[in-house]
């Protein structure tokens, strides 16, 4: 502090050298605590002081100049506030003025160049130096390529890089033809650096032109200079070398910003699929919602790196902003009234028949005591245990078991279902070591399936005729199945024969799934486009693979490598074939185009690929449609590709997803099936794709395309694939699917199946969706033990347990943990029959089957979110949330509101299993509220669940849940179901998409 004092008080110049060369030897030791106390001590304001008084000399004294300006730069690189310190003390004219006396110097240029660059970090002061000529200065020291005096080259460099951080600094470049003469100043330095001793140097030029293209006019100018060409170009000579990493990523990240902003190849970004809302309610533009807080329109900001964050489902992917908390305690406590007459709840009676069942056909017990032999073709059920252990993760060997078959009352298509049934012989299927070794080493091989011939000789188990209505799957089912079947053209079967022979050779081994279930099931499906076609996955069936595979590895540089492609579409457009070979929008485009096409198709059940481009002969650009009413929400996809070569790489570049970030930059890669696969004994879905990434592209949507949405970024997923047959069909999907048809059909099965002794099943339709799909809603619980006044009380007074699933489309992975679920709570396990005897479980499995139906991500046919509704739903827009809504009511009204609520989910950007709760005390507290204990009393209870899940389930983690309550979720279904409805265990259960980080199921 007194040598502070001193320097700012004393002119004496030993007294000023002494005190400096102290200051030099206390801060060039230790760490920065030292340079950050002496400058909360003013040693900026008499550094400055000092170099004011210092340069009033004439001459001015190097031996003083120098040490201070060494000082000046050290401890401006720590202080935030230096370059306002600096205009405090009218010291800018001075640096520029002892910067132009040293121009013939260049020891003392170098060091006035560091201070240079201190001051211009401020980005006020950086404009006030270019104001007053600072860039017309650096100009005359930055030389073309050189080995003298570089390091002052350097210093330059980076003064000028610092003072185009200012917009209006870079603008002032431009418009003084400086852009220009930066990409021959790099052209230059990096021609002639053959050895690549200048590296600093030459990325310091590249920072310089990625601050000037921060400007909209700035990136003009850069492609007006064939700036694009030139960094392509030259960074290709950098690829090589790992030391040149640094050049490569400014170069690539100034080659995305100035790629030329595209709108998508689409007449018009809201989905091809539309619906007539009932009453001409007009449907909001998604602009106006929340989900648009992540759009930019200012071109200025386009060119700047946006801050990244996700919303998925419950959570953002990282901590929870304090600021949605909800800290208001008389809302966190408040019951919100009714939303509708009290009189309307009555109606709901009829959907908890079992508080008033009389069991009557308990007195028939005794002749239901029938072999299951008798009672039911061996339709493949559920192992006994449901949770693997470890060794069964590794060696599957599973044996189904067979149960009684029962039936519920009539529903539309019922006989479809009746008569298939009888088709199925008894059959018991084991998978072993054998197996599972037979099935990896086939995995590797590229059988042609045409080698055979007679499908007839197959080891397949005999099946009695189709039902009447075969026409109806000639119709239905898509002409590619034909061909696989048949050995050429010449010999084609009939369709009717197709489907025959396709289920002669099914092996019925498939856990709970019927293809004869499943297409009856889809005849009775309504969608928009009205679906005609099943995908053969859903119709066939697949089984998990007998093996583990890990996480893909990201290969190094595979994203850059995906952006220098798409820079070379732009300068060698003669090398892009730009045909467009699948259009939803127009039929014309529903077949090849030119031999070697590969031939998509998406118009089936929870199918979404809107249009496909072949970029060159085997690279296609994929768009994905977005939901119905809508204008966004991309990120589901399933289609079939065919037409394809054996062991040629495919790639495909998905052009319009909307999430910021994804697992597939971590290891996820998407799903295949194979058809010839699948007819070869290997039905399964696998993880596929190679060189996989997911990056932001160049694609806006525009006013007039989005319906008055402006800014919107778009991002890629590219990957590449090998098909391992030639002229296979196969489906590529986001996630495993799981349609609504496959859900109905399972349903049917696990009827049939249960056995009625010990389970009781009612399967009811909740409400008629808003394009006429029954939604069906399922009471499961154990049937009394007899009909005594006891055991009927005790069954009437069980909890009830609610759950519910797919409420988003996308999410698919919640149905099949709901799958699971199902056929957990109808088996025989010893938990699962404890289960049932304490509680009456209430399932609503699909919550918006209009979505899954149509390929929806998100939202219903209205255009919303479902799971944004539950605070006021409509019973004409929502029917689904607003009927579940009045059941809960219902439930609660007579005393029986559920113990536990729970709604699956899958996350799009986390990995394994985990709930999101509710809790008044745990949100206050992360707020930073203080909490009067004796005012907000809470029972934690909420933790029960989750505790016992981190314990027994593999694939939980506690560490991931979260119990806050935010505003942005306060409508929906776990905040609704825990304030109106009063249930303390309320929850959303995510699942991940990809894969698990810890315990069993462990991914490396």
């Amino acid at each position: 502090k007194c040598g502070v004092f001193l320097l700012q008080s004393s002119c004496d110049k030993d007294v000023i050298l002494n005190i400096l060369s102290v200051l030099t030897d206390l801060l060039s030791l230790g760490t920065g605590r030292r340079i950050h106390y002496v400058i909360s001590k003013g040693g900026s304001e008499a550094l400055l002081q000092a170099l004011a008084t210092a340069a009033q000399t004439e001459p001015p004294d190097p031996g003083t100049l120098l040490p201070l300006l060494r000082l000046l730069a050290r401890v401006g690189q720590r202080d935030r506030k230096f370059g306002l310190k600096v205009q405090k003390a009218e010291a800018t004219d001075i640096i520029l003025s002892l910067t132009r006396r040293n121009l013939g110097h260049h020891l003392h240029l170098t060091h006035c160049l560091w201070v240079l660059r201190v001051c211009a970090s401020n980005v006020t002061t950086g404009t006030v130096l270019g104001i007053n000529g600072a860039m017309e200065l650096l100009f005359k020291v930055i030389t073309p390529y050189s080995k003298t005096h570089v390091r002052t080259v350097r210093a330059a460099i980076g003064a000028l890089a610092a003072l185009l951080k200012s917009k209006s600094n870079s603008r002032r470049a431009v418009n003084r033809g400086y852009l220009g003469e930066l990409l021959r100043l790099y052209q230059d330095w990096h021609r002639n650096d053959a050895s690549n001793n200048y590296i600093y140097i030459r990325r310091g030029l590249l920072l310089c032109l990625q601050y000037v293209t921060n400007t909209q006019l700035g990136r003009e100018t850069f492609l007006g200079s064939r700036g694009m060409e030139i960094l392509f170009t030259s960074v290709q000579d950098c690829l090589s070398c790992k030391n040149l990493d640094p050049i490569i990523t400014t170069a690539t990240h100034i080659l995305r910003k100035c790629y030329p902003k595209e709108h998508l190849p689409v007449v018009t970004v809201r989905s091809s699929y539309s619906f007539p809302l009932p009453g001409n309610v007009k449907v909001e533009p998604l602009c106006e919602r929340s989900e648009g807080k992540q759009l930019k329109g200012d071109s200025e900001s386009e060119g700047e790196e946006e801050a990244e964050t996700d919303q998925d489902n419950e959570d953002v992917d990282g901590k929870e902003e304090d600021y949605d908390l909800e800290t208001d305690v008389n809302k966190l406590r408040s019951r919100p009234v009714l939303d509708r007459p009290e009189g309307d709840l009555g109606q709901y009676e009829a959907l908890c028949a079992e508080l008033s069942q009389d069991f009557q056909e308990l007195e028939f017990e005794s002749e239901e005591k029938k072999s299951l032999e008798e009672r039911t073709e061996s339709l493949p059920s559920a192992p006994s245990h449901f949770i693997p252990s470890a060794t069964s993760v590794k060696h599957p060997n599973c044996r189904w078991r067979n149960q009684s078959v029962t039936e519920t009352g009539p529903d539309p298509g019922e006989e479809d279902f009746k008569a298939p049934l009888q088709s199925w012989r008894k059959k018991e299927y084991r998978w072993d070591k054998n197996d599972e070794k037979g099935d990896v080493a086939e995995e590797a091989q590229d059988k042609d399936f045409c080698e055979e011939k007679d499908p007839a000789r197959s080891p397949v188990f005999a099946l009695c005729p189709l039902p009447k209505d075969a026409a109806w799957y000639k119709k239905m089912f898509y002409p590619h199945c034909e061909a696989l079947i048949t050995p050429g053209p010449e010999a084609r079967l009939e369709s009717s024969d197709v489907i025959g022979n396709l289920l002669e050779k099914h092996r019925g081994d498939i856990p709970f799934h019927s293809p004869r279930f499943y297409a009856a099931r889809a005849k009775c499906v309504k969608s928009i486009p009205g679906y005609r076609d099943l995908a053969f996955p859903d119709f066939w069936g697949h089984q998990p693979p007998p093996y583990s595979k890990p996480l893909l590895e990201r290969k190094h540089g595979v994203q850059r490598d995906k952006v220098f492609d798409d820079v070379r579409r732009l300068i060698e457009p003669g090398d892009v074939i730009g045909r467009t070979v699948f259009d939803l929008d127009d039929a014309s485009h529903s077949s090849p185009a030119a031999p070697g096409c590969l031939t998509f198709f998406s118009k089936f059940e929870s199918g979404n690929l809107r249009k496909a481009i072949q970029v060159r002969e085997f690279e296609y650009d994929l768009i994905m449609n977005a939901d119905v009413n809508s204008n966004q929400h991309h990120q589901w996809f399933y289609f079939e590709v065919r037409d394809m070569k054996s062991a040629v790489p495919y790639h495909f570049n998905i052009i319009n997803c909307e999430k910021l970030n994804s697992q597939f930059n971590y290891g996820m890669q998407v799903v295949m099936y194979s058809v010839r696969e699948a007819l070869q004994g290997r039905p399964r879905w696998i993880r596929a794709g190679q060189e996989i990434c997911y990056y932001k592209n160049h694609y806006r949507c525009s006013a007039a395309a989005g319906g008055g949405m402006r800014g919107r970024f778009y991002y890629t997923l590219t990957f590449t694939i090998k098909f391992p047959h030639k002229d296979d069909v196969c489906y590529l999907a986001y996630h495993y699917p799981y349609t609504y048809s496959t859900m109905m059909s399972h349903l049917d099965i696990l009827q049939q199946t249960r056995n009625r002794r010990k389970v009781y099943w009612r399967q009811q339709t909740l409400c008629q969706t808003l394009g006429g799909n029954p939604c069906p809603l399922l009471t499961i619980t154990a049937m009394p033990e007899s009909k005594s006044r006891d055991d009927l009380e005790q069954f009437c007074n069980r909890p009830y347990v609610f759950l519910t699933a797919r409420v988003h489309p996308g999410e698919s992975n919640a149905s099949w943990v709901m799958k699971g679920t199902l056929e957990f709570l109808v088996s025989s396990d010893p938990i699962a029959e404890l289960l049932r005897k304490c509680f009456i479980f209430k399932i609503v499995p699909m919550l918006n089957p209009d979505g899954v139906i149509n390929g929806n991500h998100r939202c219903s046919l209205s255009g919303d979110d479902l799971n944004r509704q539950w605070l006021a739903p409509s019973p004409q827009l929502h029917p689904t949330i607003y009927h579940a809504k009045g059941l809960l009511y219902y439930l609660r009204s007579i005393g029986r509101a559920p113990l536990v609520f729970c709604d699956y989910h899958g996350h799009s950007q986390k990995k394994n299993v985990f709930l999101y709760g509710c809790s008044i005390k745990e949100t206050l507290w992360q707020a930073g509220c203080m909490v009067d204990t004796a005012v907000v009393t809470e029972d934690v209870g909420y933790r029960t669940l989750p505790k016992i899940l981190d314990k027994v389930a593999p694939a939980f983690v506690m560490n991931s849940c979260s119990f806050l309550v935010e505003k942005s979720r306060a409508s929906t279904a776990r905040v609704v179901v825990w304030k109106e409805m009063g249930v303390l265990r309320s929850y959303t259960m995510e699942s991940t998409y990809c894969s698990c980080s810890h315990g069993l199921y462990r991914v490396s």
